[in-house]
C-alpha cells in the first residue's frame, strides 16, 4: 500500500500537489485522468515550489530537456519523468537536471505514477531496474575515465553515508535501509539530507551517481 507524506503537526497524510506538463493536450489529459481521482494527490494547473511536476515526454530532445531544466532548476519543482525512450547520453543529463523518478510510458499505470510521485515528493529516487543498471554502468565508465587524473575534486563521504547509498543503489527504500543498518528511519533520512545538502546534490539518484562517479560504491 502506498503511503503519503505526513505533516509533522498532525501526523495525517497530506495530498501531494501534482501538475502535469506535456507537449500535447492528449498526453497531458491522459496522464491527468489517471491521477485525478487518486486520494494521494491533488491536481494543480501550474507547477512550482512544493509541487511535483509529472513530465510526459516521448522523446527527450534538447527542447524537452530545456523544459525539464526550467521546471526543476528554475522553479524548484520536484519532477517525475514519463518517457518512451531514453538514450545513454540522456540519462545523466536527466539525473543532473534533478529528476530522481522516471517511469517508462509503457508502465505508466495510475498505481505506478502515484508511486513515483510519492517518491519524488519525499526527495527519493525511483528508477526502473533497467535504467538503474544503465546508470551504474555509465557512471562507472566515467569514473574509470577520470581515475588517477589530478585536479578532480572529491569532498568525501562518511562510512555510514556510503553504506546508505550502497543500499539505495540496490533499490532499497528508507525502511528497508533502516532495517539493514539497524538505524531508525529518521537517521537514514538525516544521513541523506546531510550529504545532499553538503554536496549540493538534488536527490537520491543524483547522490548515487556522485558516489559511483567518485568510486565509493
Amino acid at each position: 500500500m502506498l503511503s503519503s507524506p505526513r505533516t509533522p503537526e498532525s501526523g495525517i497524510a497530506r495530498r501531494i500537489p501534482v501538475a502535469v506538463a506535456a507537449p500535447d493536450p492528449l498526453s497531458r489529459e491522459g496522464a491527468a485522468s489517471l491521477l485525478r481521482h487518486r486520494p494521494e494527490v491533488e491536481m494543480r494547473e501550474d507547477s512550482g515550489p512544493g509541487t511535483v511536476a509529472l513530465l510526459v515526454e516521448d522523446v527527450l530532445d534538447e527542447e524537452a530537456l530545456t523544459r525539464v531544466r526550467r521546471l526543476v532548476r528554475g522553479e524548484g519543482t520536484r519532477a517525475v519523468l514519463v518517457t518512451a525512450t531514453l538514450r545513454e547520453n540522456e540519462l545523466l543529463d536527466v539525473i543532473g537536471c534533478g529528476v530522481g523518478a522516471i517511469v517508462w510510458r509503457r508502465e505508466a499505470t495510475a498505481h505506478r505514477l502515484v508511486q513515483a510521485v510519492l517518491a519524488a515528493a519525499r526527495g527519493e529516487g525511483d528508477l526502473p531496474a533497467d535504467l538503474l543498471g544503465r546508470l551504474i554502468s555509465q557512471v562507472g565508465t566515467l569514473h574509470r575515465g577520470t581515475a588517477g587524473r589530478s585536479g578532480v575534486p572529491s569532498l568525501g563521504l562518511a562510512p555510514r553515508e556510503v553504506d546508505v547509498l550502497r543500499l539505495i543503489a540496490e533499490g532499497l527504500d528508507t525502511g528497508e535501509i533502516a532495517g539493514k543498518l539497524s538505524y531508525s528511519e529518521r537517521t537514514v533520512k538525516n544521513v541523506m539530507h546531510g550529504l545532499t545538502t553538503r554536496l549540493h546534490l538534488r536527490n537520491r539518484a543524483h547522490a548515487v551517481a556522485y558516489a559511483l562517479r567518485e568510486g565509493y560504491i
